[in-house]
């Protein structure tokens, strides 16, 4: 990847987690994709090294970059070979934990944020519900305040939590107020940091079988009648929506500069096979039939690259420029998202492709790389509901949703 254009820090943490990436190669991510096993030496190596930490303050133990920084690692670790599961190993330790460093109480912060960071703690996020999917404002999962003040009582069922199964914290997003008593769908949701006690009642995860990304687990989450206690409480009840919001165009950029890694971690494989690959005589690379897709695949992935690093250098100047609107930021990171996803798509399928049958192949990684980019696509917001999103907020067209 060329390095014009990046400050000093971010291509400090790209050279850095370089090097501790090299001490898992392919065959790693290989074999853990097959078994479907956690990566848990490369997540507690990543934690020695202090990256978790990352776009938390120094205050607590963290390295008080910012998103620009934590997406150029991102982009590094799926780029290494790690593709996907290597950075969603990772990935919620990094965007859920804004909005907790932003909104908890330093009780919180104190008790929860340095165990992340040293890796001892891995945290989820528990959104999305099977029954609204991005209709998040009407989310139905409940937390009941008990009488005697003490606490909550969660029931409700949360779909997609990634690394649920080794994770000790959830950031967990509940309504508190019913939809029928609230004047407008956002009020009346809450975020709470909670452990997740298995040895607690009325707690069960179910693991979701999966086509990419099989070394970290998915999962299905029930809640019924799960206690919880009242100083799990992030920010104010009921203002959850918006306190979750920081996070939310944070993970946007993670999620971009992700898809850009396994982009061009998918490109240099097809070029190297181009180059190496000898049919009637030549290397195929030297047709235009295979060197023309892979060239426009590349530039695809460079444009996708000035859209993310543009929206996280956003995100990150708005923390100090109150005149940077919320809209703006959004627009910006979601367009990111969008174009890293399809580019990284159509590098990956180019990738498959070049390499004609033995794309198909395990030991070439094309095929987990391809299987992996549909991530992005899907996750965590579709390009359906991105392409609403810019349609209202920068062409002024009606709502559609």
């Amino acid at each position: 990847m060329a390095t014009a254009g990046f400050t000093e820090s971010q291509l400090t943490v790209r050279d850095a987690v370089s090097q501790l990436c090299a001490r898992f190669p392919n065959t790693y991510w290989q074999e853990h994709d097959q078994t479907e096993q956690d990566p848990a030496d490369f997540h507690a190596a990543l934690a020695r090294d202090g990256w978790l930490g990352i776009a938390l303050p120094e205050a607590l133990g963290g390295s008080g970059l910012g998103i620009s920084e934590a997406t150029m690692m991102m982009q590094t670790i799926a780029e290494s070979g790690a593709g996907m599961a290597g950075a969603q190993s990772i990935h919620a330790n990094v965007y859920a934990t804004q909005p907790l460093a932003k909104f908890g109480t330093p009780n919180q912060l104190q008790r929860t944020i340095p165990n992340i960071i040293s890796g001892k703690w891995r945290v989820c996020f528990g959104v999305t519900e099977p029954n609204t999917g991005l209709d998040t404002l009407r989310l139905s999962t409940i937390a009941t305040k008990q009488a005697d003040g003490s606490g909550y009582r969660v029931t409700g069922q949360k779909i997609w939590i990634t690394c649920a199964q080794v994770a000790a914290k959830m950031i967990l997003l509940a309504r508190t107020t019913p939809l029928q008593e609230v004047r407008k769908p956002s009020e009346g949701l809450s975020l709470f940091c909670i452990d997740l006690d298995r040895s607690q009642p009325g707690l069960e995860m179910r693991r979701i079988k999966k086509m990419g990304g099989r070394a970290v687990d998915a999962n299905e989450v029930f809640f019924d009648g799960y206690a919880i206690p009242a100083d799990s409480l992030v920010g104010a009840e009921g203002q959850g929506f918006k306190i979750i919001l920081h996070g939310m165009n944070a993970e946007r950029c993670l999620l971009a500069g992700e898809a850009l890694g396994l982009g061009y971690a998918a490109l240099a494989k097809a070029a190297e096979y181009a180059r190496n690959r000898n049919v009637f005589r030549r290397p195929i690379g030297q047709n235009q039939g295979i060197a023309h897709p892979l060239a426009e695949a590349y530039m695809r992935l460079e444009a996708a690259k000035l859209a993310t690093y543009h929206a996280a250098r956003l995100y990150d100047a708005s923390k100090a420029d109150e005149s940077i609107r919320q809209d703006e930021i959004g627009v910006a990171c979601n367009s990111a998202k969008y174009l890293a996803a399809e580019a990284a798509f159509a590098a990956c399928e180019r990738a498959v492709l070049t390499h004609g049958g033995m794309g198909y192949a395990v030991e070439y990684d094309v095929e987990r790389y391809f299987r992996e980019c549909l991530v992005p696509r899907i996750a965590p917001v579709s390009r359906e509901m991105i392409l609403n999103y810019v349609s209202e907020k920068v062409l002024r067209l009606p709502r559609s949703y």
